[in-house]
């Protein structure tokens, strides 16, 4: 894995050999790392899904020499980013890539038609080097990953080498938002934290801040907002290696859910393969919606509709994922396996918000329901 202190080394060399290459009248050839299902792998010892031996061969002909200088095009930006330390986000890089193409006539034919092209050789530069585009200086938006505790302080190492201390006990109702690079921070407890709850909807999560969950729990409480960003993902990964916590996930019991946003939290996915490692936390638990919740507490469940494209493709990859995703497929994850044969065969959903049904004079009841099923270990 590259770092940034070998990034501008290896490039050096990748773009030597290409130089070299085309001195000698060969064809130019890059090799990048395959990100997808068919080259992911999944062993429990490790607890989320790594790159196979799979690579993407890219040579240098007439469909591929937009793709490769482009490629070079970008790497120079970032490398040059990497020098000064400037940050930028993938849709800043793509401004500034047009800036460059707007003032060089020469640079006209790299230019990019819109933000997904220029998103897509970023990663594919990433999948060149191995290496994280946060150790390109590259950042997503901060999405989701609010975070509420009376007992987490937060130390973070500042790019200049300045420490802040943040006590989360003493922002009142704002929430701590995680950012994307987590290893810069250093977490400690004022006092023994029980158990850190992800729950998927955001709202939710401020639902609960709010009506007093982290001052009746000594716990950690964050909002994923949907699909982990990141820095949600990154996060759990820090207060998993760094706590030492039972972690657990509160969300929806549907497809979209199973495979997309919890699997994602808790063994990465096949688009970041060479991210997994720092972005999942494998001791993440599913709390619920269980399939058993549904009738224990006579949670309002919805059938999928056929005319619901949205719910029906969730289905159709909860198929295929069973088939071929590593993940699913190991013994050890089973009970995960079991809830998609339940969503296939049943073909309901129950949203989270649904606990909020079973006593609607009682405020606190989900998280009455939380609680004992964390007692009781009731979850996957």
């Amino acid at each position: 894995m590259a770092s940034n202190q070998n990034i501008p080394k290896l490039s050096k060399e990748l773009c030597s050999k290409m130089l070299s290459d085309l001195e000698k009248a060969r064809r130019p050839v890059l090799l990048a790392t395959k990100c997808s299902l068919d080259n992911a792998n999944y062993s429990p010892k490790v607890g989320y899904l790594t790159p196979g031996n799979k690579k993407v061969r890219t040579e240098l002909n007439v469909s591929s020499v937009k793709k490769m200088t482009r490629a070079i095009f970008m790497l120079e930006i970032l490398l040059r980013h990497l020098e000064t330390g400037q940050v930028n986000s993938k849709r800043e890089l793509y401004y500034i890539a047009k800036g460059y193409t707007k003032g060089d006539p020469r640079l006209k034919p790299l230019d990019f038609g819109d933000q997904e092209e220029s998103d897509s050789t970023i990663d594919f530069i990433c999948e060149l080097l191995e290496c994280y585009r946060e150790e390109l200086n590259c950042f997503a938006d901060d999405r989701g990953g609010q975070t509420y505790s009376q007992q987490l302080v937060v130390t973070e190492t500042l790019p200049d080498g300045d420490k802040a201390v943040i006590d989360l006990s003493k922002l009142g109702t704002s929430p701590f938002q995680p950012k994307n690079r987590p290893q810069n921070l250093k977490l400690a407890v004022k006092k023994k934290v029980d158990f850190a709850l992800i729950v998927e909807s955001q709202g939710t999560a401020n639902t609960f801040a709010a009506n007093g969950f982290t001052k009746r729990n000594n716990c950690i409480l964050i909002g994923a907002q949907g699909v982990p960003s990141n820095a949600v993902r990154g996060w759990c990964k820090l207060i998993q290696d760094q706590l030492r916590i039972p972690m657990f996930f509160f969300g929806d019991l549907d497809a979209y859910t199973m495979q997309n946003i919890f699997r994602t939290l808790k063994a990465g996915s096949a688009a970041s393969l060479i991210r997994n490692s720092d972005f999942s936390a494998p001791d993440v638990k599913f709390l619920g919606v269980l399939p058993e919740d549904v009738k224990k507490y006579d949670l309002l469940a919805y059938p999928v509709k056929e005319n619901d494209a949205q719910e029906m493709r969730s289905l159709k990859k909860a198929a295929d994922v069973m088939k071929n995703d590593p993940f699913f497929q190991d013994k050890r994850n089973k009970g995960l396996a079991n809830i998609l044969h339940w969503l296939l065969k049943e073909k309901m959903r129950c949203e989270q918000q649904s606990f909020f049904t079973v006593d609607p004079r009682d405020p606190i009841m989900p998280e009455k329901i939380i609680l004992d099923k964390i007692k009781n270990g009731i979850y996957v």
